[in-house]
C-alpha cells in the first residue's frame, strides 16, 4: 500500500496535474458562487456552508476522475493488477492518495472561502477541520470506487458524477448541515448526530470499496 501511494505522490509531484486541477476548479467555483450573493445580504452567510461544499465536491469529482485515468492511459493498470498485492490494498492506497490530494487543495480553498465570506480565521478553521476531514474521507472512499467503475466507459467524465453524487447525498447533506451549525456558533456536541452519520458513511463505503474493488477492476 505504501509503495502504491508513494508512486502516486511522486507522479503528482512531477506533473502537478491533479492538484492544480483540484485547486483551480475549487477556487473558480468558490469565486463564482461567492459573487452570486449580495455582500450585505444575510443570505450570503446562510449560503456559505453550501458554497464551500459545492466547491469541494466539484473539485473532488475532477480529481478522482484522474486518479485511475493515468494508470489506464499509460497502460499501468494491468501491471498494477498483476502485482502480488490484494486488490483491496490497491483501493485503500488510491483512496488515501485521493484524500491527500483533496486535503492539499483545501489548504488553499478554505482560506479563500474565509476571505470571500469575511469569516473569523482561527474560529472557522477549528470548527470546519473535523467536518472537512470526515467529509473528504467519505468522498475519497466512494469516488475511488466509482472512478474504477466508470474507468472503461466512453463517457467516464459524465458517468462518475452520475454514479457517485446520488449515493453521496447523505454525506453532502450532513456535511453542509454540520458546517452551517458550527459556523453559526453552535457547540460541537450539537452536531454530534451529523458527525456520526458522516463517520458511518465513511466506514460503510471504505469497507464496501475494499471488498468489491477486486470485482470492479476485473470487469
Amino acid at each position: 500500500m505504501i509503495a502504491i501511494l508513494w508512486k502516486d505522490l511522486r507522479i503528482e509531484l512531477r506533473t502537478r496535474e491533479t492538484l492544480s486541477s483540484l485547486l483551480l476548479l475549487g477556487l473558480l467555483t468558490l469565486l463564482i458562487l461567492s459573487f452570486a450573493f449580495d455582500p450585505a445580504s444575510e443570505l450570503r452567510q446562510a449560503a456559505a456552508p453550501g458554497v464551500l461544499w459545492v466547491a469541494v465536491i466539484f473539485a473532488s469529482v475532477l480529481g478522482m476522475n484522474r486518479s485511475l485515468l493515468h494508470e489506464r492511459e499509460q497502460d499501468c493498470l494491468h501491471g498494477l493488477l498483476l502485482a502480488p498485492v490484494d486488490r483491496g490494498t490497491i483501493y485503500l492506497a488510491k483512496t488515501t492518495g485521493n484524500f491527500v490530494f483533496m486535503a492539499a487543495a483545501q489548504v488553499f480553498v478554505v482560506p479563500a472561502f474565509i476571505i470571500f465570506f469575511n469569516l473569523p480565521v482561527g474560529e472557522t478553521l477549528v470548527r470546519l477541520l473535523p467536518i472537512l476531514a470526515l467529509g473528504l474521507i467519505g468522498l475519497a472512499a466512494i469516488g475511488t470506487l466509482f472512478a474504477a467503475v466508470s474507468l472503461r466507459t466512453r463517457a467516464r467524465e459524465v458517468m462518475l458524477p452520475l454514479l457517485m453524487l446520488p449515493l453521496a447525498t447523505p454525506l453532502v447533506i450532513a456535511s453542509v448541515e454540520a458546517s452551517a451549525a458550527l459556523l453559526a456558533g453552535q457547540p460541537l456536541a450539537a452536531v454530534g448526530h451529523w458527525l456520526n452519520l458522516i463517520g458511518a458513511f465513511d466506514v460503510v463505503f471504505l469497507v464496501v470499496g475494499w471488498l468489491t474493488f477486486e470485482y470492479v477492476v476485473e470487469e
